[in-house]
């Protein structure tokens, strides 16, 4: 098997609002839409951004975990210059993210921040400048 990403698939329990935050607020563009179903973003080469409603997901994927706090996992936008991360979560902030966490030093050397799409995925905002984090710059 190939060391590769297609797809990030995300049950969300309102399609609608996901849709309003991606598309209309930040402005990115649907790679496929089907109300009530599922909206698809490209978000790399060769990856997608699933948003699946919740029904469907625990159909096909199976019951999901609920209780309180913040979804195990985050996806990251990384940036090349420092300076940009500031506007990105002013983007969001202004897209209508209901949670952001300003940018600040990071212990490891960089400079991040967050914020949360309608459902509640964390996304981190980031300058990396190590080895690492240039890897995944376009």
């Amino acid at each position: 098997m190939d060391p590769r990403v297609s797809f990030i698939t995300l049950a969300v329990p309102d399609l609608e609002a996901e849709r309003a935050f991606y598309v209309d607020g930040l402005g990115w563009e649907p790679a496929m839409w089907v109300p009530d179903d599922v909206l698809m973003i490209q978000v790399g080469d060769k990856l997608q951004l699933s948003l699946w409603v919740e029904a469907a997901f625990e159909d096909e994927v199976g019951e999901i975990r609920r209780g309180p706090g913040v979804a195990p996992i985050t996806l990251a936008h990384n940036l090349p210059e420092r300076d940009q991360v500031d506007g990105v979560i002013e983007d969001a902030r202004a897209a209508g993210a209901p949670y952001v966490e300003a940018a600040q030093e990071r212990e490891w050397g960089g400079y991040t921040g967050y914020f949360s799409d309608p459902a509640g995925y964390r996304w981190e905002v980031a300058w990396n400048p190590g080895p690492i984090g240039q890897t995944v710059l376009p």
